[in-house]
């Protein structure tokens, strides 16, 4: 067999190929951002790559910045996620989740008027944003403090901690 179609070992997880499907954002988990039915399937169908990486999803409501993007900071939000990987497991399986945070790359329409957060004050030069109020240009975001870091941080360790909502 090809090396591509040869299994791998990937640290304790042993994949049945090298292949790996890359994220792509599908932008299908609706305006209250949790996986449904629709993902389930869309994974599922491709649960022979030898792993799936998610579409990014979101870690906190900060993080957010992609129309109907998936999050994982709500019990609602996780348990969409567990349906989508006890599917993708049942069918044989692999599928690792992409965390996200938009950072200078939202708008404050995301975020009820607030600006986006950044390591730095420096707008995006590009055609602009979609976002829940249409198209609109890149703003520039407000630059976390320092002490600011260490709630980011712990938003992305809550989000690789099952049954630990905020």
């Amino acid at each position: 067999a090809a090396p591509l179609l040869q299994p791998f070992q990937l640290g304790e997880l042993r994949l049945p190929n090298r292949v790996v499907m890359a994220p792509l954002t599908r932008g299908r988990a609706g305006r209250e951002r949790i996986p449904n039915a629709v993902m389930a399937e869309y994974y599922t169908q491709r649960s022979s790559a030898g792993l799936i990486v998610s579409e990014a999803t979101t870690i906190s409501p900060q993080a957010n910045g992609w129309l109907e993007s998936p999050g994982i900071y709500t019990d609602a939000m996780e348990a969409g996620w567990r349906g989508v990987t006890t599917a993708v497991h049942a069918a044989g399986g692999r599928i690792f989740l992409q965390l996200w945070h938009m950072g200078r790359a939202s708008h404050s329409d995301f975020h009820d008027g607030s600006l986006p957060v950044s390591a730095s004050a420096v707008r995006i030069d590009g055609d602009g944003i979609h976002t829940p109020l249409g198209k609109k240009p890149y703003e520039t975001p407000r630059a976390l403090e320092a002490w600011e870091i260490a709630a980011v941080v712990a938003d992305y360790r809550r989000a690789t901690a099952p049954g630990r909502r905020a």
